[in-house]
């Protein structure tokens, strides 16, 4: 996975600090890199996403800060974009320093709020999809005591400023208006200011990689949920994607795009089609190994990526079954649980060439 960082002297950038937002990359203990944060000189002064919570993030954050002659005392509002822990971990550390509200999807307030409670649930929803697909018991243990280490990259937060679809988030100079665009993450959320033609994205839409549609737990998903919590339901994370990706697309007072990773851009309608285009080729890929053979979607991961599909077992999976779910809907593919409740899929229908895809 690349880890493109943020271009100060790209054209895109001055565009955006001549708007008054100024990024700050944060580092993180993950592979994609240093995250974005956007300081938004404006009243209230905001800061957008904060980073993991570590000394090394927050002391970049402040350096950050300093550098546009800012302190996190300064801070009035802290807005959230989604649940990922390196977009929000330091929040209550900075909240209760700056005394800022906290804005974030009123979705998502329960989840912060109860964020160990939540994390359990999470957690085991995910060992319980891990099994249906055919991934071992060794394997699921050992990435569970990965996930409940990293947990304190993240934390709990009170959102005091609850955000819905539509809504819009007023400044002294501007206003961005609020959009759901669940997917990458059930909570993901973007800020446009139509005015400038900006979009905050967040990870809805990044340059330099396609953001992973990681299969959630739903966030309003009662925590006893007997169906979730063995893996028998579970969110078509890449076609909900998908469709945000439809509806971003359709917007037309965007000409400059700040992601949550890497640089900033131009023409999203470009990158959407590319992205699609990606997930189509994949599909049709993945087709042709159930058409060789029915298969796991654990055995499918393994084909196409060998031992990553063992150390990032979760991440390749939500990416085959998000592929699968497009297989499905097509006709494509069928489900068979086996006697064990492993399901395998096997082809309905001749696979597309590779001349062809």
């Amino acid at each position: 996975m690349s880890a493109a960082t943020w271009d100060p002297d790209g054209e895109p950038a001055r565009r955006a600090a001549a708007q008054g937002i100024h990024c700050i990359p944060v580092p993180t203990p993950f592979a994609v890199g240093r995250v974005n944060t956007y300081l938004i000189e404006d009243d209230p002064l905001t800061l957008l996403d904060v980073g993991p919570n570590s000394g090394r993030a927050l002391d970049a954050l402040e350096t950050g800060l300093a550098a546009h002659g800012r302190r996190v005392e300064d801070l009035e509002r802290i807005v959230i974009s989604h649940q990922h822990m390196d977009h929000l971990g330091l929040v209550d550390i900075l909240a209760r320093r700056s005394g800022a509200e906290v804005a974030a999807l009123g979705a998502l307030a329960p989840w912060l709020a109860r964020y160990g409670e939540f994390q359990d649930a999470d957690d085991a929803f995910a060992e319980a999809v891990m099994a249906r697909n055919g991934i071992p018991p060794e394997t699921r243990l050992a990435l569970r005591s990965v996930s409940h280490a990293f947990r304190g990259w993240g934390a709990k937060a009170t959102v005091t400023l609850p955000l819905a679809e539509g809504d819009v988030l007023r400044f002294r100079d501007r206003s961005l208006r609020v959009h759901h665009r669940p997917g990458h993450s059930p909570s993901d959320t973007v800020f446009h200011d139509p005015a400038r033609r900006t979009l905050l994205a967040a990870d809805h839409l990044i340059k330099h990689i396609s953001s992973n549609p990681l299969i959630a737990r739903p966030l309003d998903a009662p925590l006893d949920d007997p169906l979730i919590a063995r893996g028998l339901e579970r969110p078509k994370s890449l076609v909900i994607y998908l469709e945000s990706l439809a509806t971003t697309r359709a917007m037309d007072e965007v000409d400059l795009i700040l992601p949550g990773h890497g640089q900033a851009f131009t023409d999203h309608r470009s990158l959407i089609d590319e992205r699609v285009r990606l997930h189509a080729r994949r599909a049709a890929k993945i087709h042709r190994m159930v058409a060789e053979e029915p298969r796991t979607a654990y055995e499918v991961a393994q084909k196409m990526w060998g031992n990553v599909a063992v150390t990032q077992a979760y991440l390749t999976l939500s990416e085959v079954l998000g592929h699968m779910d497009l297989l499905l809907g097509d006709g494509r593919v069928a489900e068979v649980v086996d006697a064990e409740g492993v399901v395998h899929f096997e082809s309905l229908r001749a696979p597309v060439s590779r001349a062809a895809s």
